[in-house]
């Protein structure tokens, strides 16, 4: 293929979910077998790339799918659907089954597609850059058999018979992903794969991980489990009925170890190009038919999130003044800006600024962290529309929050909103200012709490019109007089030849 777009792979993350770190394995090899084509593939997470086509991984945990209209997007579904699958919500399979999609097993296409041929569905292969350079071999490692993944009670119940044949199983204590969960996978004789769905699906995204690690794979075989083909002599098979002959011939070390090294060599021969070739053909026509219809003037948003990193929020504007934040825009709206401000980002594209543009302004832990707070706050109210609301989350000066981060400059109590709402005039404001709309304490977990238990304040300041009395109070403080500055219309220039003459008194 030539002259391909960009690729970009998202990967949905709510705030602190650790589990989303699972999906960096799929993506990373979609990475590496888009770059085999010659395709420039960025990734990242929560946020789209306005000028690429965008593969998501993890939608189910949430996706505003108003983004489609300005994004191009490819849905990875890596989740088990239908009967017996993967609890997930209706707006889930309502956005596979109005968008571009990608499966991992073809027995899911029925949960949502109307067509199924129009779906591609591309299964995980061999990794050469998991291969590692110098395998540990495998009678020689110490753990027996490595479980990974939720427990849940179908699970329990089979390890408990196999720990019962004298084959310890280990499990993680606590969620581990990437280089971390890697080290113990390199560690271990075979890893254990249990269906946790009645549904049995093949897990297909562990397994292949696994095996391109060069660590055997002992799996079971539900009735509702078809494999790829290249798994079917790379993986040693059990079921429910032969669970205790497969464990005796595990503790074979020396027969184990041969039939598994032959399953090792069968999987690093699987190469599904074809399929990724035919997946990025699709969605390169799919990407091109997109960018041709969305809109092709500047996005004007409606809600702004002071902040981004951890906190980015997908929909909104993020704008932050450190560029390792990866905001949509970098921008310090603490210093005066010229408006209509209008600018272009990777994210989302041509975007405008405006006065009374937005309707809602989230600032979650920065105001304790700004220089000038008058000054964002003036911007922040030149932005909002009245009736807009400015909603913020700050350490509450009493608790240990306050104070904890060295960038503080600031701690907030009660009083410090008053400048804003009863003493706006201190700050040069007139015919706006903000009203206090809601003022809660919360706890260490963000949740609402008694003022002696509070880590955090969140408080809503709501923009309206000031009263004749309140700019008549207004002007009445100013330093300054704030009076129109008169033209004079030539005909009332002074001439001394227009005034009469006075005779001279003798």
């Amino acid at each position: 293929m030539s002259q391909l777009p960009p690729i970009h792979l998202c990967i949905v993350q709510p705030i602190g979910y650790v589990h989303s770190l699972g999906l960096l394995d799929p993506a990373r090899y979609f990475r590496w077998q888009f770059r085999r084509f010659g395709a420039a593939v960025t990734m990242g997470k929560n946020r789209l790339r306005h000028d690429a086509i965008n593969f998501v991984f993890g939608a189910h945990l949430g996706f505003d799918a108003a983004q489609r209209r300005r994004h191009a997007c490819v849905f990875v579904n890596l989740e088990q659907l239908g009967t017996g699958g993967a609890a997930v919500s209706s707006d889930y399979l309502e956005l596979l089954r109005t968008s571009a999609v990608a499966d991992y097993d073809a027995e899911n296409l029925s949960a949502y597609a109307s067509d199924p041929d129009s779906v591609p569905v591309v299964p995980m292969g061999f990794a050469p850059y998991l291969e590692p350079a110098a395998a540990r071999a495998l009678a020689e490692r110490p753990i027996d058999l490595l479980f990974i993944g939720s427990m849940n009670e179908r699970r329990r119940m089979l390890i408990d018979r196999i720990e019962a044949q004298g084959v310890q199983v280990s499990m993680f204590d606590s969620a581990l992903y990437g280089a971390e969960r890697d080290h113990f996978i390199a560690q271990a004789k075979a890893v254990l794969n249990i269906h946790f769905y009645e549904s049995g699906r093949f897990e297909q995204v562990r397994v292949s991980h696994c095996l391109s690690l060069g660590t055997p794979v002992i799996s079971e075989r539900g009735a509702g489990c078809r494999p790829h083909a290249a798994f079917e002599s790379s993986v040693q098979w059990f079921d429910e009925t032969s669970l205790e002959g497969v464990i005796a011939g595990f503790k074979d070390k020396t027969a184990f170890v041969e039939r598994a090294q032959a399953a090792l060599v069968s999987f690093r021969e699987s190469d599904p190009l074809e399929a990724y070739a035919d997946l990025l053909a699709f969605a390169v026509g799919y990407g091109r038919a997109h960018h041709e219809r969305r809109p092709q003037g500047a996005w004007r948003p409606t809600q702004l999130h002071l902040g981004s990193g951890k906190d980015y929020k997908p929909g909104w504007l993020n704008v932050d003044v450190l560029a390792r934040a990866e905001p949509d825009l970098l921008l310090d709206l603490s210093q005066p800006q010229a408006l209509p401000l209008r600018a272009r980002s990777d994210t989302v594209g041509p975007v405008e600024l405006d006065a009374g543009q937005f309707d809602l302004v989230f600032a979650n832990n920065v105001l304790e962290h700004v220089p000038d707070l008058p000054g964002l706050m003036t911007q922040v109210l030149r932005l909002l529309r009245v009736g807009g609301k400015l909603v913020i989350e700050v350490p509450y000066e009493h608790a240990p929050t306050a104070w904890q981060d060295p960038t503080h400059v600031r701690a907030m109590n009660e009083n410090s909103w008053l400048y804003y709402t009863d003493w706006f005039w201190y700050l040069g404001w007139l015919e706006h200012r903000f009203v206090l709309r809601e003022s809660n304490y919360l706890d260490i977990e963000l949740k609402q709490a008694a003022r002696e238990r509070a880590a955090f304040m969140r408080v809503a300041l709501e923009k309206i019109e000031t009263t004749p009395r309140e700019r008549m109070v207004a002007l009445t403080m100013s330093s300054a007089i704030d009076v129109p500055d008169d033209a004079l219309d030539p005909s009332w220039v002074y001439r001394a030849e227009q005034l009469p003459r006075i005779p001279a008194i003798a």
